[in-house]
C-alpha cells in the first residue's frame, strides 16, 4: 500500500514567505513566483542544496471583470479612463513588479500612478478586480484562463518583452 501524504497549502506573496522561512516557518516546499527569492534562500543556506528548479514561466495579464473593457492591445491603459488599477505589491509579488515594469516601459507610470490600488499579493489583486473595487488590474494569466480562454471579463495578455521574466521556482 502506498503512503498517504497530506498537503497543506499556504497562498501569499513570495516576499512574505521569504520572511517567514527566514524566521523559522516550517515549510517543506516553497513554490515561488520568481527565481531570485529561492536563489537568495539557497545562498543563505535556508534550503536543501540542489533542490531548486524552475517549474514554470508566468504570464501577466491586464484584466477586467467587465466584458469588452480591456482590448487585445491594452489600449485601455493609454485612454486612462478608469478610476482604479490593481497591482500586487511590487516589493513582495513578482507579478506586481512585472505590472510596474510594464507601465514604465509603456511610458504610462506617471499618468497611472495615482490610480494604483495595491494588493498584498496577486490573489488579493485579482479579488479587487473581480469584486469591481478596481476596474482593471495586472493579474497572473493562470488566475483567469481555463480551457483555452479567459474565464470571464476581458483581458490583454501582456507581451513578455514588457517585463522581466516571471520564472516560478521551487525549492525545498
Amino acid at each position: 500500500m502506498s503512503p498517504v501524504y497530506t498537503v497543506v497549502a499556504s497562498f501569499g506573496a513570495t516576499g512574505q514567505f521569504y520572511a517567514q522561512i527566514k524566521n523559522g516557518a516550517p515549510f517543506e516546499v516553497f513554490l515561488a513566483a520568481d527565481d531570485t527569492t529561492p536563489a537568495r534562500l539557497d545562498a543563505e543556506g535556508a534550503t536543501v542544496p540542489g533542490s531548486r528548479f524552475t517549474y514554470a514561466t508566468g504570464a501577466l495579464a491586464l484584466w477586467s471583470a467587465k466584458d469588452g473593457y480591456v482590448d487585445d492591445k491594452g489600449d485601455v491603459l493609454k485612454k486612462n479612463d478608469f478610476r482604479h488599477i490593481a497591482i500586487a505589491n511590487p516589493k513582495a509579488a513578482p507579478y506586481g513588479l512585472a505590472g510596474i515594469q510594464t507601465l514604465d516601459r509603456l511610458g504610462l507610470m506617471d499618468r497611472v500612478k495615482p490610480k494604483i490600488v495595491e494588493g498584498q499579493n496577486i490573489s488579493q489583486t485579482q479579488q479587487f478586480v473581480a469584486t469591481g473595487n478596481a476596474e482593471l488590474g495586472f493579474v497572473a494569466l493562470s488566475q483567469i484562463y481555463r480551457n483555452g480562454k479567459i474565464t470571464g471579463g476581458s483581458a490583454w495578455v501582456v507581451p513578455a518583452s514588457l517585463h522581466e521574466p516571471i520564472n516560478r521556482t521551487r525549492s525545498s
